[in-house]
């Protein structure tokens, strides 16, 4: 069974940055990964890192936060990190991290349903 806390989120104004930290527990995962749900939206992909034997370690980003945010880990901690910067209010929403246990393929890894457990969810605030 696996367990996930998450922590970081909070209130910034736009242009501003926030770090946000997922502790995982209880089993080794290959596929860390960051969504967020603007209120009335669909939960929506923003990063993913993986690590598999054959190549390594991976990441890809939604375009509409390439080059703002960066999604890091510390496997010695099991935690996954997401550094957002350059905030605009659009970012605004609950992140939530997620996890899996295999590294999945290109087409797995932005979609929801491919990812074994969920954080709580963390909400993240932006404004003008």
């Amino acid at each position: 069974q696996g367990q996930l806390v998450e922590s970081g989120g909070g209130l910034v104004q736009a242009g501003g940055s926030l770090r946000l930290s997922c502790a995982a527990s209880g089993r080794t995962f290959r596929r860390f990964g960051w969504f967020r749900q603007a209120p009335g939206k669909e939960r929506e992909f923003v990063a993913v890192s993986t690590w598999s034997a054959w190549s390594g370690d991976s990441t890809y980003y939604a375009d509409s936060v390439k080059g703002r945010f960066t999604i890091s880990r510390d496997n010695a901690k099991n935690t996954v990190y997401l550094q957002m910067n350059s905030l605009k209010p659009e970012d605004t929403a609950v992140y939530y991290c997620a996890v899996a246990l295999l590294p999945g393929t290109t087409a797995q890894i932005m979609g929801a349903g491919s990812y074994d457990y969920w954080g709580q969810g963390t909400q993240v605030t932006v404004s003008s």
